[in-house]
């Protein structure tokens, strides 16, 4: 298990970073939102702008899955136009996909 400041990374963390790597890879604009219960409940794990593209990530591991909450939040983001993501060790991929078609469809 690989381990931060003493402390044992979860698979859920490790998603994160993943993504993390691929977001500073294209240089998107990003950063996690403060879980610290003043916020709103749902508010997916990771906020991105891409080229103009509003992108919100909700990292997952195993075989969990999203809260009514989150999926409230990830369906009100997708009316309003932005990207609205889920992913887990296996659909990582999807990040660096939707950042290869933004970055093609714009000069």
């Amino acid at each position: 298990m690989l381990y931060i400041r003493g402390m044992a990374l979860t698979p859920e963390t490790r998603v994160k970073r993943k993504v993390s790597d691929i977001l500073r890879k294209y240089e998107a604009y990003f950063f996690s939102p403060a879980s610290n219960g003043f916020g709103r409940a749902g508010i997916p794990d990771i906020i991105a702008c891409y080229r103009g593209q509003f992108i919100a990530i909700e990292c997952k591991a195993g075989k969990n899955i999203t809260t009514a909450l989150q999926r409230r939040e990830l369906s009100a983001i997708e009316s309003a136009g932005g990207y609205a993501l889920v992913i887990n060790e296996t659909n990582i991929q999807q990040v660096e996909a939707v950042l290869q078609q933004l970055k093609e469809a714009q000069p």
